[in-house]
């Protein structure tokens, strides 16, 4: 057998097995995939439990009714630099009005960039 029909044998017996690692790649990421989780909703928690959750957090994502979410922070180490901070009232299972940390937000630093 001479060289050019070896080199066509390899290239052929390679064809033949590369999908077994892409498949077997596949079959490790969908078994280790986590089902998706909900977010924690604050209307399901007291007050100090919604609270505490954003304090240890430093920033987390909360639903705030069935159809509203935000990003709850509990001090400016988790806004970005140009952002400043909010109070965030939200309603818990316990109190209608209840701080829970804060909402960073870009301020009107009274200048437009049109």
């Amino acid at each position: 057998m001479g060289l050019a029909a070896k080199a066509a044998e390899r290239r052929t017996s390679r064809r033949a097995h590369a999908p077994w690692p892409v498949l077997l790649g596949l079959l490790a990421l969908a078994a280790s995939a986590a089902p998706a989780l909900a977010r924690p909703s604050t209307q399901a928690m007291t007050c100090a439990a919604a609270a505490g959750l954003v304090k240890r957090s430093g920033g987390i994502v909360l639903d705030t009714s069935p159809t509203t979410f935000d990003r709850f922070v509990s001090d400016m180490r988790f806004c970005q630099p140009d952002e400043a901070l909010r109070p965030a009232f939200e309603r818990t299972r316990d109190n209608p009005q209840c701080f829970i940390g804060y909402t960073c937000y870009e301020p009107d630093w009274g200048h437009r960039d049109w």
